[in-house]
């Protein structure tokens, strides 16, 4: 039997064992007994269906153990770091059917339950040199170590149960097609319009009596569309599979017994393809070179072109199209909302403005004075500034009318190099038309623009008070007995005080 720890117990014989803050025994390390290799799958599967296994996988070590009777069991050990991390392991432990330890070199003792709220410690220490001692209010064994487990190569071994609903949401997907079929599919998605990459990918020979290597087709497919499902899913010959987490899929209509997004251990470099029916799981160390397949569409010569003889003289070009720009209201929501002009009428709304703006709105905040009033950026939005004519950025470094959409309706970008505003220039688009550019070195932080510089005073400071202050001796106070007579240094007067008369009134005679 194992001593339960008392509260604010300082002294444990468990070697490495200590309390934390909570005053809970803990170790450095945790550990989880396993009876066999299907309670570690199903304890990966419960840890990672409520979250992620990377907090611990860095220190985590499966290991297959072996006791004095022979008996082969599965340890997981890992850093333990606080006791809400092996409170939680424990809980999925014991659903598994396994029991939780902690320690930190080769004895590891029970972990806290209902009955030992601040958790367990040995009344004595078995002499013993096998790698683990393991003390249990049940039992207490010694196991050596047999062989440790890769989680990697036990997630590739494991096989895909069967779910018909796996996979039925729209998204990427992963298409594996035989070499016989891969210039098939090729050409049926490039004769559909479906985007898509394909790559090449090999294999080594699957016998020796074969001497080159499996080609096979890799597609990336980023939506299939719903017509294509049936065919796709049923030819033989063709792997349809549903991305699950950074370099792993998983073939349709399957689902991996662990979540494999909470096991973060294939690299996105490559791919893991888990395919169902007792299939092993396929490979890729590196993807792949991926193409578009509309780079394999066929390709048709046509004539050469007829090309027109113009002499020079009798050449006459076009008069050219050109456009002046123009500003239409538009019924769009607005957005990028960032900057406003604000005319010298207005000058006066914004100083009363400012002085209910907040440190943030001030501080982020950036404005510029010019001869044709103030402009004002907010890179986050300027709607907390309700002062002058908003303007929205439609290119960085171009600004229109909020409400506003320039016609012709040519790209931004098209539009900024139209007007050739040089480097370091804000472009500000107002309604007529026309454009004013405002330098970016103008542009300077709203706390700094707003408050003037404040007047002071310095006030004289005289020593010579101060000084005779501190020279004056403090008077003595002694507290004495009063004595038998307390006021023999009174005049009579002084002693007792003369008696008022009361004025006339009913019942009273005057005296």
């Amino acid at each position: 039997m194992l001593d339960r720890v008392a509260v604010h117990q300082t002294r444990l014989r468990t070697p490495g064992l200590g309390l934390d803050a909570k005053g809970v025994a803990l170790g450095a390390k945790g550990l989880v007994l396993l009876p066999s290799i299907d309670r570690l799958v199903a304890f990966l599967a419960l840890y990672t269906r409520q979250g992620s296994l990377a907090d611990i996988l860095r220190s985590l070590v499966v290991e297959i153990v072996r006791s004095k009777l022979g008996a082969r069991e599965v340890t997981l050990l890992f850093a333990a770091e606080s006791s809400d991390r092996l409170d939680r392991v424990a809980e999925i432990a014991r659903l598994a059917g396994g029991y939780s330890f902690t320690g930190t070199s080769r004895h590891f003792v029970q972990y806290r339950d209902a009955a030992a709220p601040f958790g367990y410690d040995v009344p004595q220490i078995l002499p013993s040199d096998a790698a683990l001692s393991l003390y249990h209010n049940a039992f207490s064994q010694t196991y050596e170590v047999e062989r440790r487990v890769d989680v990697r190569t036990l997630l590739l071994r494991l096989e895909p149960h069967l779910d018909p609903s796996a996979g039925k949401d729209p998204g990427p997907r992963w298409l594996l097609a035989e070499s016989g079929l891969g210039p098939a599919l090729i050409r049926y998605f490039s004769r559909s319009s479906v985007e898509a990459e394909v790559g090449l990918c090999e294999w080594p020979p699957e016998s020796s009596f074969d001497d080159a290597p499996v080609l096979r087709y890799l597609f990336r497919v980023p939506a299939i569309p719903a017509r294509m499902v049936p065919l796709l899913t049923s030819t033989p010959g063709l792997g349809y599979f549903v991305p699950v987490a950074p370099g792993a899929a998983v073939e349709v209509g399957f689902r991996h017994p662990v979540n494999l997004r909470a096991c973060p251990v294939f690299g996105e470099a490559g791919l893991v393809l888990f395919r169902g029916g007792g299939r092993e799981a396929l490979e890729i160390a590196k993807l792949p070179a991926m193409g578009d397949v509309a780079a394999f569409a066929r390709v048709e010569l046509g004539r050469e072109p007829v090309a027109a003889k113009v002499t020079e003289g009798d050449a006459q070009r076009p008069a050219s199209v050109v456009l002046s720009l123009r500003l239409v209201p538009s019924s769009e929501p607005w957005r990028s909302v960032t900057a406003s002009w604000i005319r010298p009428q207005e000058m006066p709304l914004l100083r009363h403005v400012a002085y209910a703006l907040g440190p943030e709105t001030l501080r982020r905040a950036r404005i510029a004075f010019t001869a044709a009033g103030a402009f004002l950026r907010h890179p986050t939005g300027i709607e907390g500034i309700p002062v002058g004519e908003f303007f929205r950025e439609v290119h960085p470094g171009l600004y229109i009318p909020a409400g506003y959409d320039a016609v012709p309706a040519v790209a931004p970008g098209v539009l900024f190099r139209a007007l050739g505003a040089p480097a370091g220039q804000a472009l500000f688009i107002g309604r007529d038309g026309g454009a004013i550019g405002v330098p970016e070195e103008a542009f300077v932080p709203l706390e700094t623009a707003l408050l003037e510089a404040q007047q002071w005073s310095a006030v004289a400071v005289s020593s010579a008070g101060l000084t005779a202050a501190l020279a004056t001796e403090l008077p003595e106070v002694v507290l004495g007995g009063v004595g038998i007579r307390p006021l023999r240094d009174l005049a009579p007067s002084e002693a007792l005080p003369e008696p008022r008369a009361l004025p006339p009134g009913p019942g009273r005679t005057p005296q």
